[in-house]
């Protein structure tokens, strides 16, 4: 029980960082979500120490191990437009497929290129 409450209380704490980038968000008019300002937030105070990991990691292990719960409205999009998938899915599945592979090959040469500058500030290469 325990255990339930402080996670949820975590949470809460996460949620509230949440609505304090959606607030920064509406009052600099940012073209950016206000969840992804409010991880930067989180970001900025765990790098230097101000929150500690363990004030949110129970909460944000739970968010993440529910994370599918989250692609629920995606789900429910496709149904409702079930004619049109069936019509061009095709289409549909040659986009996803290209796409899944140009970021697949992107990011392993970012990588690879990131790697390899810092392999070669250090000598190593």
């Amino acid at each position: 029980m325990k255990k339930v409450v402080l996670t949820a209380i975590q949470v809460v704490i996460l949620y509230v960082f949440a609505l304090i980038g959606n607030f920064i968000v509406y009052c600099l008019h940012l073209p950016i979500s206000g969840s992804i300002v409010g991880l930067f937030i989180v970001l900025f105070l765990l790098h230097f120490n101000i929150l500690k990991l363990s004030k949110i990691e129970q909460g944000a292990s739970f968010l993440m191990s529910e994370m599918l719960l989250f692609f629920i409205p995606s789900a429910v999009a496709i149904i409702q437009y079930k004619d049109q998938i069936l019509r061009h899915g095709s289409q549909f599945l040659i986009v996803i497929i290209l796409s899944t592979i140009t970021v697949m090959i992107s990011t392993g040469l970012v990588a690879q290129f990131y790697i390899k500058k810092h392999a070669s500030k250090k000598g190593e290469i």
